[in-house]
């Protein structure tokens, strides 16, 4: 067993045993630790919403700790904002206020509360109720900044998008991307498919297939290398425009610009040619710019 310490795990399981000490405490104290439904708005809405003295319940990860005695200071977040709540021992009861002291960096709360200003101008929720969500049993990041390497990112995905605002942004655009594209497509007259998978041989592009076996069949099959043929045979079926959001899969490289799962779109019409895909996709990319990205100005790269 290999128990070479990393940056963002200990070299004991110290801060899990912290932690389920924590959760033991709380369920000692009434307080769920997990599966509880809790009825609130998102911290966006909250933030855009927000008038002084208001009612208001919230929900999210701790990011932020700070226990000052009397009053502690936390920072929410749930995806679509980032929001101070303040815990303040007078606005509390004696129990709600003991078990905060278990909340740990990374355990998911609801609060119901008031909007407050502080004196520095900051935006928050005096909280008067609180709920545990979920209790969270391993150690977040070290100071919640994220993961500074690449391929951790990449292999940690969760964790990334838990603590890295861009990168939750960048799956956000690319889901209004693809329903934008739908959306062009639907509005121009094509229909949206699905074609198989699992393929009898792989055609439609020059690629090194997946090979698989059907068990109920007793033979081979490959995944698909591109929806191409079966889009074709669909036109010759008389849907004269049609076209699939889909995946496929090439047993090949992989780098930075190559998966061996990637996502494609393919669109085909009857009775056009060339220029008639060329106006398509003409009106797609200004249309993906305006609605998803607001310009047409675009880094690359």
């Amino acid at each position: 067993m290999n128990t070479k310490a990393t940056k963002d795990m200990p070299e004991t399981n110290e801060y899990r045993e912290q932690r389920l000490a924590a959760l033991r405490t709380l369920r000692d104290m009434g307080y769920e630790p997990y599966g509880c439904k809790y009825d609130h708005v998102d911290l966006a809405v909250a933030r855009a919403t927000f008038e002084e003295g208001k009612p208001v319940r919230v929900a999210g990860r701790l990011l932020m700790i700070r226990r000052m005695g009397k009053m502690n200071f936390c920072t929410l977040n749930d995806g679509t904002d980032r929001f101070q709540l303040i815990f303040k021992r007078d606005e509390l009861s004696e129990t709600a206020f003991a078990a905060f002291k278990q909340l740990n960096l990374g355990d998911i709360i609801g609060a119901e509360g008031v909007f407050f200003t502080t004196q520095k101008g900051e935006k928050s929720v005096v909280v008067k109720e609180w709920t545990m969500l979920a209790k969270a049993l391993e150690q977040p990041p070290e100071k919640f900044h994220g993961l500074a390497d690449q391929e951790e990112c990449y292999r940690r995905r969760y964790v990334d998008l838990m603590t890295n605002d861009a990168s939750r942004a960048r799956f956000f655009t690319r889901s209004r991307l693809i329903m934008e594209i739908r959306k062009y497509l639907w509005d121009k007259g094509f229909v949206e498919v699905e074609t198989p998978i699992l393929q009898d041989q792989a055609g439609g592009a020059a690629a090194k297939p997946f090979v698989s076996h059907f068990n109920a069949l007793d033979k081979d099959c490959v995944m698909r290398i591109a929806p191409e043929l079966y889009l074709k045979r669909l036109l010759v079926g008389g849907m004269n425009k049609v076209f699939e959001l889909g995946k496929d899969f090439r047993n090949e490289g992989i780098d930075r610009t190559h998966n061996p799962e990637f996502t494609v779109c393919e669109i085909y019409e009857a009775y056009g040619d060339r220029t008639s895909m060329e106006a398509i996709m003409e009106g797609l990319l200004p249309h993906l710019c305006d609605t998803v990205v607001g310009t047409r100005q675009v880094a690359y790269g």
